[in-house]
């Protein structure tokens, strides 16, 4: 009888009566029938899950049984004048073996009647908890766990005998079992937690043995994880997972996510199943090459297998909606929580980020077989390819292989439990506690490096990441024949959500040289490489921070110092008004008598002398020691300023030039008219768009007009030569966009939509609609502006400095 209502339980027919009765609850009469519905079949799911766990306990309990077979006749003999092992060894190898034995059967026992008599009022919380409370044999059992494998390898080795015996275990990774059983008790307390309603009596029980064993866990987690990874081949040998990750794959021309596993003897590419209700994760293999038998292809081997290149503004495209249903989901949290339009955000999200994250990469890794057969993957990063390229090779030096095709077989099913990657490297899968990276701007001092062993034509590379994959962002000057190269070399960053720095060092090679380098890449060689992640707790702090990147024996000593977005938006007046950079560009212009400011016109006509063919020129930062060294030489109206650009890296001049519109105390576009450029762009009509994009760009003052007009044509000309200088008018859009539109400090949280959202999210589509308007008046041919301010741009620009 409950002791509550005084009825007999075993009466209860529905989940409504069994809630008010047994858990003292009254459930209102307004609960729809689909709320019924649901709990009904929570409870019915919950006879199902306990239905796998008997299933899992069963199987486990027979692992155990075969480990205790062997023990029994081994324990009795080894009190005879010839005993296989002795009574310690024994008891080193089969050590917590009896008692975990004794546990689960316990366990098992307990549960089976309670599963075969179900009802809905069924518990089984108070054994889940008991089971946990005994994970202290566990902990026993995993502290002696590497003596055991020791012990057991050597008495194999000493013994033909138990040799024999252990080849048996060995095969079915018997000994490993209960390491394994840990990791899966608290994936099954969650599964049943999942389907146990909050009211149950089980689900405070359960609840408090799901934290006993997420604390075990995590406590042996470091221990448990490299015998995760390692799997037993019929030799006897360990086959160990050296590592996992996603990757694209280059498939006939078209891009397939894969996983792919590096084993210790081979690599092997699978693809994951689309996941049936009901059934477990499970991975098809779509081809491996044994170790010994990888090679990398060479330049030649690649020539007939273009990489087909995904266009800059589909990249684009992409993080905008990415940046949009990111603020959707920001909206949508303070409105409620749970919802199904909650749930729709997310998997929209989930598609867009997994579509860039397979559309992004363009760099080729390229892998054959002993046969020659290719097979191309694209990543991001050299830091990346580099790091495929060295564990291959160490690895090369010593493996050996063998694999039947049922061993393939189970190879691939295990990389379910195997993996340590389990999702694409993407925001959907961050927690809300997590960080969502740094915004703003980082610069970086690359002062030296130490511990080369010979003189080397050495520079540095540096590498951010930004929706899940990484971009070079600057370079070095190759400082020649040395072995402790000091750069001391500043530059600027720009970082969109970004956790790590990776810095590379190459040896500067000859052509001739780097004729025969792999994946048709003319590369030089990577001699170290090294990361760090960006923490918002260091760098808050606005002095330089001193840090060091150790890369084996190679060391660079680095400084830091981070400007969040909030400060980095604004733009400042100078207080030196007879400079040029922080002064109006009308103010320049009227001083200089032009149209054009002079430090516009001489950096633009230096870079299309020396420039145009320089690879990444405008994205790729310059020196700030050098561009600080210009922008004073400007400011003080430095009559050898030209000379001065001339013994200058092209690089710097080009971040020179970027930095004096960074600078205008009023962008270009004005902040009068910023707004409705970002409105104009979203126009779906083309001719509207067209119609009032010109009326806005007309509307501009004209020294703001014809500097932007001088400043466009010259980004089409550098676009020109984008075959050697790898800059497209996108790439162009994409640097110049935020320094001609974002407005200045007054302005600068101007939001894309009226409701209130995340800065971050609000921040990257502001930048994209800036990189928008750029794009689009780089695309158009022809601007119709009237003749007399194209006459008058091209007389400011070519006769007004004779007359000066």
């Amino acid at each position: 009888m409950s002791p509550v209502s005084g009825t007999d339980v075993s009466e209860c027919q529905t989940p409504t009566e069994f809630n008010q009765i047994c858990f003292g609850t009254t459930m209102s009469v307004a609960v729809g029938f689909e709320q019924l519905l649901d709990l009904e079949k929570g409870l019915e799911m919950r006879k199902w899950v306990l239905s796998g766990i008997l299933a899992s306990e069963e199987a486990y309990l027979s692992h155990l049984e075969a480990l205790l077979i062997p023990m029994k006749p081994l324990r009795a003999a080894a009190t005879t004048s010839q005993p296989v092992l002795t009574i310690s060894q024994i008891e080193t190898i089969f050590f917590k073996v009896p008692e975990l034995h004794v546990i689960h059967k316990d366990f098992y026992d307990a549960l089976l009647p309670r599963v075969q008599d179900w009802s809905l009022q069924q518990c089984v919380g108070d054994l889940f908890q008991k089971l946990a409370s005994q994970l202290g044999v566990y902990r026993a059992f995993v502290d002696n766990y590497k003596v055991a494998v020791e012990t057991a390898d050597k008495c194999c080795q000493a013994n033909a005998q138990f040799a024999e015996i252990s080849e048996v275990c060995k095969q079915q990774s018997l000994l490993y079992k209960p390491v394994d059983r840990v990791t899966r008790s608290t994936l099954v307390l969650h599964d049943l937690l999942k389907h146990t309603p909050s009211s149950h009596p089980d689900y405070t029980l359960l609840q408090d043995a799901l934290r006993i064993s997420q604390n075990f866990l995590s406590s042996i987690n470091e221990e448990i994880t490299p015998r995760r990874q390692s799997m037993t081949v019929m030799k006897g040998e360990n086959r160990q997972l050296l590592r996992d990750c996603f990757m694209v794959e280059l498939v006939e021309g078209s891009r397939k996510l894969r996983h792919v596993f590096l084993f210790t003897d081979l690599l092997l590419c699978t693809k994951l199943k689309k996941q049936t209700s009901g059934k477990a994760q499970q991975y098809d293999c779509k081809w491996f090459i044994p170790l010994a038998d990888l090679t990398f292809h060479t330049i030649e081997d690649c020539e007939s297998s273009p990489i087909p290149l995904v266009q800059d503004e589909e990249i684009d495209a992409m993080k905008i909606k990415i940046a949009q249903i990111k603020n959707e989901i920001q909206r949508e949290k303070r409105t409620t929580k749970g919802s199904k339009a909650m749930e729709r955000l997310r998997k929209k999200l989930s598609e867009q980020e997994s579509l860039l994250l397979l559309m992004s990469p363009n760099m080729a890794f390229r892998v054959a077989n002993r046969n020659g057969k290719g097979f191309t993957f694209l990543i991001s990063s050299d830091y990346e390819r580099a790091e495929w390229r060295e564990i291959i090779r160490e690895q090369q030096k010593k493996c050996d292989f063998s694999l039947t095709s049922l061993e393939l077989q189970m190879l691939t099913n295990s990389c379910v439990k195997l993996q340590t990657v389990h999702t694409i490297p993407m925001t959907m899968n961050k927690e809300d506690d997590e960080s969502p990276g740094l915004y703003g701007f980082l610069n970086v001092i690359v002062h030296s490096a130490s511990g080369l062993t010979q003189s080397l034509n050495l520079y540095c590379s540096l590498e951010v990441d930004s929706f899940g994959y990484f971009v070079n962002k600057a370079k070095t000057r190759v400082h020649r024949d040395s072995t402790e190269p000091n750069w001391n070399e500043e530059f600027e960053i720009e970082l969109e959500g970004s956790q790590t720095l990776r810095l590379l060092c190459y040896e500067k090679r000859c052509s001739k040289a780097n004729k025969t380098k792999e994946d048709g890449e003319v590369t030089d060689k990577i001699v170290a490489k090294g990361q760090i992640k960006l923490d918002a707790q260091t760098l808050q702090n606005k002095d330089w921070q001193r840090t060091l990147i150790t890369m084996n024996a190679i060391e660079v000593k680095l400084s830091m110092r981070f400007t969040s977005q909030e400060f980095s938006l604004k733009r400042m007046p100078s207080r030196k008004q007879s400079g040029v950079f922080g002064v109006k560009i009308h103010v320049v212009t009227k001083r200089e008598r032009s149209k054009v400011p002079l430090i516009v016109r001489q950096c633009v006509e230096e870079i299309e002398r020396r420039g145009m063919d320089e690879v990444g020129i405008y994205r790729v930062s310059g020196v700030a020691t050098d561009i600080q060294a210009l922008k004073a030489a400007f400011d003080s109206n430095n009559k050898d300023v030209s000379v001065v650009m001339r013994e200058m890296d092209v690089n710097a001049i080009a971040g020179t030039l970027k930095l004096y519109f960074r600078e205008l105390p009023e962008p270009l576009f004005t902040d009068d008219l910023y707004p409705n450029f970002a409105g104009a762009i979203g126009l779906s009509d083309s001719v509207a768009k067209e119609s009032c994009m010109l009326n806005l760009l007309l509307s501009l003052p004209e020294s703001n007009l014809l500097t932007f007009l001088f400043l466009l044509d010259h980004l089409k000309r550098v676009a020109e030569n984008e075959i050697s200088n790898k800059m497209s008018l996108h790439n162009l859009a994409t640097v110049f966009g935020p320094t001609l539109l974002r407005p200045s400090e007054k302005d600068s949280k101007i939001s894309i939509s009226s409701q209130p959202i995340c800065m971050n999210d609000s921040w990257s589509l502001q930048v994209m609609a800036q990189v928008q308007v750029l794009f689009y008046f780089l695309q158009l041919e022809r601007i119709p502006t009237p003749d007399s301010k194209r006459q008058s741009l091209l007389f400011s620009t070519e006769v007004q400095q004779e007359q000066e």
